[in-house]
C-alpha cells in the first residue's frame, strides 16, 4: 500500500486544519521544504501536498515551493488546492507533478474534469471531500447537495486516474478513517482510491492494508505525524509491507 505524508502549506508554512476548519490551524516549524527532505529521508517515496492558500483563492499560490520540492528531491507528488483552470494544471505538470487534484472545480462543472483528463492522461486525480455521505466544496465551506457515489458513478467513465476520498468529520481528529464509506467509494470507483482522513496511529495503517480492497490504492498521513502521533521511523516499515 502506498503512503503518503502529507504537507499542508498556508502562508509558507506546514499547517493542519481540523475539520477543514481555516480558524482551528495548527502551524508547525518545519519549512514545507524541510519536512519533504524528512520524508525523503525516511525512505517515503510519495507525497500529498494541498495548497491550501490556493484553496481559498482559486490561485497557484505556493507553486514556487512546490516546484522546490520536485526539483530537489525524487518523489512522487500529487498537488491539490484551488486548481481550477487547465492553465494551473498545466503549471504543475510542467514544474513535475505526478498527479494533479481537482476537487471544487470538477465538482461543480463535470465537464472541466472531462477535458482535464482528456489532456492530462493519467495526470489527473479526483479529491472528494464528503460530509454524511454528501459531497463538500470551496475549502469545504460550501456543502454541496450532490451524494459522493451518484456523482461518482456519473464521472467514472472520464478517465481520472485516482481518486482521494477524505470523510471530513475524521480529518485532523485523529479518530480513525472511515473505512467503511471509503470501502463504499472504492468499490464504486473505476480507478484506484487513496484513504485520507483522520489516521491517528499505525494500527490504522494496518486496518488499511487488512480491508483487503484491491481498489485501495494508498494512505494519506497528516496530522498524527506532526503530533507525534505516529513515528516517522516506525511508518516507513509500512512503506512495503
Amino acid at each position: 500500500m502506498k503512503i503518503f505524508p502529507a504537507i499542508d502549506i498556508k502562508d509558507k508554512k506546514c499547517v493542519r486544519l481540523v475539520k477543514g476548519d481555516f480558524d482551528n490551524k495548527t502551524e508547525y516549524k518545519m519549512s514545507p521544504v524541510e519536512q519533504a527532505e524528512k520524508y525523503k529521508d525516511h525512505g517515503f517515496k510519495y507525497l500529498h501536498i494541498v495548497d491550501l492558500d490556493g484553496a481559498l483563492s482559486g490561485e497557484t499560490v505556493n507553486l514556487n515551493i512546490i516546484q522546490e520540492i520536485v526539483k530537489k528531491f525524487d518523489l512522487k507528488i500529487e498537488v491539490g488546492g484551488g486548481i481550477r483552470n487547465i492553465e494551473s494544471i498545466k503549471k504543475y505538470t510542467d514544474s513535475g507533478v505526478e498527479k494533479v487534484i481537482l476537487g471544487s472545480a470538477a465538482i461543480k462543472d463535470k465537464n472541466f474534469l472531462k477535458e482535464a483528463c482528456k489532456k492530462f492522461p493519467n495526470q489527473i486525480a479526483l479529491g472528494l471531500d464528503a460530509k454524511d455521505g454528501y459531497l463538500s466544496v470551496s475549502g469545504w465551506k460550501e456543502n454541496s447537495n450532490q451524494l459522493t457515489l451518484d456523482f461518482l458513478k456519473e464521472v467514472n467513465g472520464f478517465g481520472t486516474s485516482r481518486l482521494i476520498y477524505t470523510d471530513i468529520n475524521q480529518d485532523g481528529m485523529k479518530h480513525g478513517p472511515n473505512f467503511e464509506e471509503t470501502s463504499k467509494v472504492a468499490d464504486t470507483s473505476n480507478c484506484p482510491v487513496i484513504i485520507s482522513g483522520g489516521v491517528s496511529s499505525i494500527d490504522d495503517i494496518k486496518k488499511a492494508k487488512e480491508l483487503n480492497n484491491k481498489n485501495i490504492e494508498g494512505i494519506i498521513v497528516g496530522k498524527a505525524i506532526y503530533d507525534g502521533d505516529i513515528n516517522l521511523d516506525e511508518l516507513a516499515k509500512e512503506i512495503d509491507a
